[in-house]
This record gives C-alpha cells, sequence and structure tokens, in this order.
C-alpha cells in the first residue's frame, strides 16, 4: 500500500477542493483547473452567491474521494483549486474571467468555474467556443435566462443565456429544467430545445430526445436553481417544482458517456450557514460530473 495515495483524505488542506494536497493540487501537474468567481452584482431577489464558491470548495473537503458509482478516484487526476477572481465589475469579471480559462485551456486543463451569479458564466463560456468550436451548450436551469436586457443592464444574469447566444462558436443551446420566464423571454426561446420541469419529472424518455440535441462539443451550465428547491434551497431565486438529485446524475452520466465534455460551470449557490447541507449537494455535483467525464476518458 502506498501510503502517499492517501495523502489527502480527511480535512486537508482549507481553500482547496477537497482539501487536495500536492501533487493532487499542484497546478502543473493537475488535469483539472476550478476557477472561483465570486462575483454577485446583478442578483436581484437574494444576494450572497459570491460566497458560493468559497462554501463549496469547504463543503468538499469533507468528500470521501472514492466514486462508489463509478469505482474510481478521480482527484488522482490532479485537481487544482485557483485563486479567486476578484473584481469590481461586469466587464472586469468577465474579462479576467475568459482570459483565466483561455490560458488554463490553452495550457491543456479541464476547466470548471464556479460562481457566483450565473453571469460568470459567459467568461467561460466564450473561451471553451473559441477552442472547441462549434459548441453545445447544455444549460440546467429553473429559469430561461433570455432577457435581452434586465433593469437596464444586458449582463444581468438573467440576460446571461441572451449573451451566451450572441457569441458566434455556439451551435445551440439545450435547456433542461426550465419552469420560470417571462412573455418577453418568449420569442428568444427555442422551444424543440427546452425540456421544461413540468414536462419531465414523471419519466426519463426525455434524456434521450435531449442527448440526441446535443452535437460536437459540450459544455454543462450549471445554475443550482434547476434543483427543486427542496433540496436546493440555497440560491438567490429559488423555484419549486424542480429537478432531483438520481434523475440528474443519470442523465448527467449519459451526457458524459455519449459527448465530448469539454468543460463545466456550477453556478448560484448562495450558501446559509444554518443548513450546509447544499453546499455539499454542490460539491458532490461537482465531483460527480468529474467522475464521469474522467471514467470516459481512462478507457
Amino acid at each position: 500500500m502506498d501510503p502517499n495515495k492517501y495523502i489527502s483524505q480527511g480535512h486537508g488542506i482549507s481553500h482547496r477542493f477537497g482539501g487536495l494536497t500536492d501533487p493532487y493540487g499542484a497546478e502543473k501537474n493537475a488535469c483539472v483547473v476550478l476557477l472561483q468567481v465570486p462575483f454577485d452584482k446583478t442578483s436581484t431577489y437574494q444576494k450572497g452567491s459570491s460566497e458560493g464558491p468559497e462554501a463549496l470548495i469547504e463543503a468538499s473537503r469533507n468528500m470521501e474521494l472514492y466514486d462508489i458509482e463509478t469505482g474510481s478516484e478521480v482527484f488522482l487526476n490532479g485537481i487544482y483549486t485557483a485563486s479567486p477572481i476578484a473584481c469590481g465589475t461586469t466587464e472586469e469579471m468577465l474579462l479576467e474571467t475568459y482570459k483565466a480559462a483561455h490560458h488554463y485551456i490553452e495550457e491543456g486543463k479541464f476547466v470548471v468555474t464556479l460562481g457566483g451569479e450565473h453571469t460568470i458564466s459567459y467568461g467561460a463560456i466564450k473561451a471553451h467556443a473559441e477552442k472547441y468550436a462549434p459548441l453545445t451548450i447544455l444549460q440546467f436551469d429553473a429559469h430561461a435566462d433570455l432577457q435581452p436586457s434586465y433593469e437596464d443592464n444586458p449582463w444581468s444574469h438573467a440576460s446571461v443565456m441572451s449573451r451566451v447566444k450572441e457569441l458566434p462558436n455556439i451551435s445551440k443551446t439545450v435547456s433542461v429544467g426550465i419552469r420560470s420566464l417571462s412573455s418577453e423571454e418568449l420569442p428568444y426561446l427555442a422551444k424543440e430545445n427546452t425540456f421544461f420541469a413540468h414536462d419531465i419529472f414523471e419519466t426519463d424518455l426525455w434524456m434521450d430526445q435531449a442527448l440526441s440535441l446535443l452535437s460536437g462539443n459540450v459544455y454543462i451550465t450549471f445554475d443550482l436553481d434547476a434543483f427543486d428547491s427542496a433540496i436546493m434551497p440555497s440560491t438567490g431565486t429559488p423555484e419549486p417544482g424542480g429537478l432531483q438529485w438520481n434523475p440528474t446524475l443519470k442523465f448527467l452520466k449519459m451526457v458524459a458517456a455519449k459527448t465530448n465534455l469539454v468543460g463545466f460551470d456550477v453556478v448560484e449557490l448562495c450558501p446559509n450557514p444554518y443548513n450546509i447541507a447544499p453546499d455539499y449537494l454542490a460539491a458532490k455535483l461537482v465531483y460527480k460530473l468529474l467522475s464521469y467525464k474522467f471514467q470516459q476518458t481512462a478507457k
């Protein structure tokens, strides 16, 4: 038995995903880089998602790093937790997020971006779209986020998917879990690529249909309010009637197995110090997605 293999077990090092120590948290050798973007300037209901990346990473230090489902330990590929991207304005944040994601993508890393409000996804998606064109976006969300502009701000979290669709290398967007939108968004909604929560909660048959729409390279943007508010109350804009854990993982596993998943983000965790379970759910989601991705890579 190699004792160094288990150096990361226990709480490990603070401010590192999984508490990982070197070599598993080393920038040079890691296959995965986590970008933290603790930005929350345009949230319109409850603020606090700027604390989401830190809460997710702290919760991750309490995970067992062996994944039962895949029989794997994805952390052995190396997961590096980059320093938070701190900016005062939306424009600065988007630029710095894009630059950081672009840098690590060019270094051959698999980049995971942690928000913060959903607006942060634009910078990461832009970098991935330039590298992996044509790129299909798989959006998990309670909201369409297709406002052309919200409260006179075209970079609002409620407008992020409108801005993403304007990127030249995006082939299509497929949306899952939508259950809230305004009439102003209807002209911009691709209903044929949208799987509303009320249509999919009783069956898994939609999964094959959604999978058939995912062509080329795939990037996942996962707004945690896609989950039902009973299991994910810690978001800025919780919505009832959302996705459940096991069916969501079933679909994500299919996506990782059948497409070329090139990156993802997890956003809108608004931590509540009196209920840490949602923080752990978010951390586990990140680790499960990485386990699915790298299980396929290892084959």
